[in-house]
């Protein structure tokens, strides 16, 4: 992944909308308007308080056989609603979100969504202001309305109001929520974390269901066959993928038999804070189950999804596996991170993904798991030349190494006079300049494995990959072979030379410049 990350972090309303159910809008054909009692003193307005706080009235709220009536413009405005009002029909129109309500003054019968709705009173005007039940327009904006009889006073809680308030009640018992040691994480969930090898690659994976694996999407990418190993070194046959998002590196797979263990818990994953602990459990480097633990040092975003930076040491066969937080909650699927540092720079795509992917699967989707295609043909014998270049365009034009990431244009394919299969590109010339010398090395395999690709798919051919380093300068550079520098007209020059050099027939040869 890109190591340019933007810091973000998730506002209690996003959080609150992830943990919490919406209100639901009223429907139907009723509304209940059960009344304030009849007994309250004519003499005496009833109060209106929203969401802790008295509403202050352009007019008395009063009361009239059961059913206490407020200032339209008030209510709606209490509520963070529009409203609307048609003096030659009497109609008054109030708009919040999806929901529209439509009275009429003097009838019995409103409008919520163009479905009717009867009322057990009509709107009134009253001394040049018009009002409306109060009950009535609370309820359909999805607001709580409750009675206090003691205090002559009507209570209405926006449904903003209660979603904050059960967030808060949600973060006070996450804080009650008790923390877990290393050994009783791994207690736990030992069992649950497999190492999943496939006929292309090896990495790990959380049991999620009864036959359901959870994995990145790149550890069973192109994978024709695959197998689940348990803890106890019992080997389970992997039939294929129920569901991925290449976006998130997700991918859930299925198992031909019961996995027979406890499925770990998809949640939000949102009682993660920086400096939490987290326990990271995989199989780095094929050494299955092993722990680590560290700490959350950041929560970044790229391109939409949401990744926890770790401290837990994790390396390659690691992708797939857990990340619990210090509760014992899932809160990542660990997916990646910087080579050659001693800082620890890894990352876990957030379960809040994991949770949307896992929330799409269907018994459907379970029942007909298979292997998804694979990213490159059998064969391009006899494949025309843009129809190559347009295939190595899109799956070779970049490359995420340690540093940054590569990229590849200007791609041409032809045919040689020798009668060689010759592919071409240029590296981006300021990625060569910066890092190139000390990303040789994965240049170099990076080649070797595009090397056997093309030989898989060019069997019969000798082929010569070459990408050249080419950048337009304003002066003449020196030190370089003769025809390395060319005049680029109107005083500058062309600077251009290879900068990778792979061959391939029956055996392979590379060359990288340092």
């Amino acid at each position: 992944m890109n190591n340019k990350l933007a810091t973000m972090v998730l506002t209690p309303l996003l959080a609150a909308g992830l943990l919490l159910a919406p209100l639901p809008a009223l429907s139907g054909a009723t509304v209940e308007a059960a009344a304030a009692p009849a007994a309250v003193a004519a003499t005496k307005s009833p109060l209106v308080y929203v969401d802790g706080k008295k509403l202050t009235l352009s007019a008395s709220a009063f009361a009239q056989n059961g059913v206490t009536f407020v200032p339209m413009r008030n209510i709606f405005g209490a509520l963070h609603a529009s409203v609307t009002w048609e003096p030659k029909t009497q109609t008054i129109i109030g708009r919040k979100s999806n929901i529209t309500i439509t009275l009429t003054v003097g009838q019995k019968t409103a409008l919520i969504n163009g479905k009717a709705v009867k009322l057990d009173a009509a709107p009134i005007v009253k001394g040049g202001v018009t009002f409306v039940p109060v009950r009535f327009i609370s309820q359909s904006l999805g607001a709580t309305v409750k009675w206090d009889s003691a205090a002559n006073t009507i209570r209405i809680t926006s449904p903003e109001e209660a979603e904050r308030l059960a967030y808060e009640k949600w973060l006070e018992q996450q804080a009650n929520i008790p923390k877990l040691s290393t050994k009783q994480i791994v207690d736990k969930y030992d069992q649950s974390v497999v190492l999943i090898s496939t006929n292309v690659a090896q990495g790990s994976g959380v049991v999620i269901g009864d036959n359901l694996i959870l994995t990145n999407y790149h550890v069973i990418v192109d994978a024709t066959s695959a197998t689940a190993m348990m803890v106890n070194g019992e080997a389970l046959n992997i039939v294929g993928v129920v569901h991925y998002d290449k976006t998130d590196d997700l991918a859930i797979v299925k198992t031909e038999e019961s996995i027979g263990v406890p499925a770990v818990e998809i949640g939000y994953g949102m009682n993660t804070d920086k400096g939490s602990k987290v326990v990271a459990i995989g199989s780095p480097l094929g050494f299955q189950n092993t722990v680590s633990e560290g700490v959350i040092s950041n929560i970044i975003y790229q391109e939409g999804v949401r990744y926890l930076q770790i401290s837990a040491p994790i390396d390659h066969g690691s992708s797939g596996g857990a990340l619990f937080g210090d509760t014992g909650e899932l809160i990542g699927i660990t997916s990646g991170g910087m080579e050659n540092t001693t800082a620890h720079l890894n990352v876990a795509v957030s379960v809040m993904h994991a949770a949307m992917l896992f929330e799409g699967v269907s018994e459907q989707m379970i029942k007909d798991a298979k292997f998804l295609p694979p990213s490159l043909p059998d064969t391009l014998a006899g494949a025309p030349f843009t129809e190559v270049k347009k295939l190595m365009e899109e799956q070779f034009g970049s490359v995420q190494l340690k540093a940054e990431t590569a990229t590849f244009t200007n791609w041409e394919v032809k045919r040689d006079g020798e009668g060689w299969y010759v592919i071409s590109a240029d590296i981006d010339p300021l990625f060569y300049m910066y890092y190139g010398p000390a990303s040789a090395d994965e240049l170099r395999i990076w080649a070797a494995n595009l090397g056997y690709e093309l030989n898989r798919m060019l069997p019969d051919e000798k082929i010569q990959f070459i990408v050249s380093y080419d950048r337009v300068l304003t002066f003449e550079p020196r030190g370089y072979e003769e025809n390395e520098v060319t005049p680029a007209g109107e005083g500058k020059w062309r600077l251009r030379f290879p900068v990778i050099d792979m061959q391939v027939k029956d055996q392979l040869v590379i060359d990288v410049k340092q």
